[in-house]
């Protein structure tokens, strides 16, 4: 069975959808202020910064990884090579342009939900990326226009295998699962580093992404995937790294459902799966990644952080990464002046837009910053982007160049925030 979300006594009926909303805590602007997101990165003093995961693949490693999704004949000992090189320079590179808590740019990975099928028993290929993501059809249904240059756009994705569940579940992948371990902890070394995330994807993710054919009720499939990935994020804890829970499924969906009321108790079960995926791990070793999906949508659809937020603070991980930068959730922050994030959780906003190749003013990272911290604690937040830069090979809207550009902006908007939030000596 699935642990309870009803943590709490049942609030106020949502006048949208007309169902019993978990409470949002009120009460006093920045109050609870444990500093969680600097604690866990050693930085008692400023603002830290971090990114969501994927981050541009060097050519010829992509030219590898997507032969090999296209089921060509790929020598696994000259990819791995080449992986374990690529690894250590983003590694560099992340450190270079003030990235406090780095990653692998999910560079072995051809897409990020697709990977964790290949890792569980049960599932087989046969599975359409239009089906996989079916809500992006209704979330431009309105812009015709638009979705001719997206397919365009997502040409690229077309070769990435995507697969059903017509199967028991179970986790197999510990092979890959370590040898990525063993790589970022190598490249986290060689840029003189401790601090490291991995990501992972959430039960809810792959679910959205691998059709159910096998298992008797949604519920079911859940509790199965989160039986079996629990033995990822607990490898991952393991190892000594920040386990990162991708969950864009708790958001980007929505359009998909017919009313907020739907969507919500689509989303409590996927909470729900989660926590009890993560029961074996301490929360503040966590942080989850909730977008909208990533690079240029008109996200119109998109629903309003303030209709999911209660749920997504009953999540089990201590830290939370929302989009922020984007034109359509940029207001957000005044979620969270109602929204009192609960003792011992703190705040990823993204302050980095990674659908535009508008490089930030640091002047404007910093301003962004302060709006958060001026709500929720200065010692509650560390600095994002709002999605990862090629969630899938080949896609990223972003060029390299850019990127890195981007990266550099938000430790220069990071430092000046850190100016204003600390310069009084208080």
């Amino acid at each position: 069975m699935l642990l309870c979300l009803r943590i709490f006594r049942a609030g106020p009926s949502c006048q949208s959808c007309g169902i019993r909303e978990l409470p949002v805590l009120r009460g006093t602007r920045a109050a609870n202020c444990s500093g969680k997101g600097r604690e866990l990165l050693g930085h008692a003093d400023r603002i830290a910064t971090t990114h969501a995961g994927s981050l541009p693949r060097p050519e010829e490693l992509l030219s590898l990884v997507m032969a090999r999704e296209a089921g060509a004949d790929v020598d696994e000992t000259e990819l791995r090579e080449q992986v374990r090189t690529a690894v250590e320079q983003v590694a560099r590179r992340q450190a270079a342009a003030g990235v406090d808590l780095l990653n692998d740019g999910e560079f072995d990975k051809a897409a990020y939900f697709t990977y964790a099928t290949e890792r569980l028993t049960g599932f087989v290929e046969g599975v359409s990326i239009a089906e996989a993501t079916a809500w992006m059809g209704v979330a431009i249904r309105d812009f015709p226009d638009y979705a001719e240059r997206l397919m365009t756009v997502m040409a690229p994705a077309s070769g990435i295998r995507v697969r059903a569940c017509e199967g028991p579940v179970s986790y197999v992948g510990h092979d890959p699962l370590q040898a990525e371990i063993a790589t970022l902890r190598a490249a986290a070394t060689a840029a003189g580093t401790s601090s490291a995330f991995l990501s992972s994807a959430s039960p809810g993710l792959i679910a959205q992404g691998a059709p159910n054919r096998y298992y008797a009720t949604e519920e079911d499939y859940l509790t199965a995937l989160a039986e079996a990935m629990r033995t990822e994020y607990e490898a991952i804890h393991a190892a000594g790294f920040v386990l990162q829970v991708d969950c864009p499924d708790l958001a980007m969906s929505a359009p998909a459902f017919d009313s907020v009321g739907d969507f919500r108790r689509h989303v409590r079960m996927r909470v729900e799966a989660l926590n009890y995926a993560l029961s074996g791990i301490p929360a503040e070793a966590v942080r989850m990644h909730v977008c909208w999906g990533g690079g240029e949508l008109p996200r119109t659809t998109d629903i309003e952080l303030h209709h999911i937020i209660d749920l997504l603070l009953a999540a089990k991980p201590a830290g939370l990464m929302v989009m922020a930068a984007n034109a359509r959730h940029a207001h957000e922050w005044q979620v969270f002046e109602e929204a009192r994030l609960p003792e011992g959780k703190y705040l990823i906003p993204g302050v980095i837009d990674i659908g535009s190749n508008v490089v930030e003013h640091p002047q404007v990272v910093a301003q962004r910053l302060v709006r958060y911290a001026d709500v929720v604690g200065r010692d509650n937040i560390v600095a994002g982007t709002d999605c990862g830069f090629g969630p899938v090979a080949g896609m990223s809207a972003v060029v390299p160049t850019v990127v890195w550009a981007k990266l550099e902006a938000m430790r220069d908007g990071a430092r000046i925030a850190t100016d204003r939030l600390w310069g009084s000596g208080d």
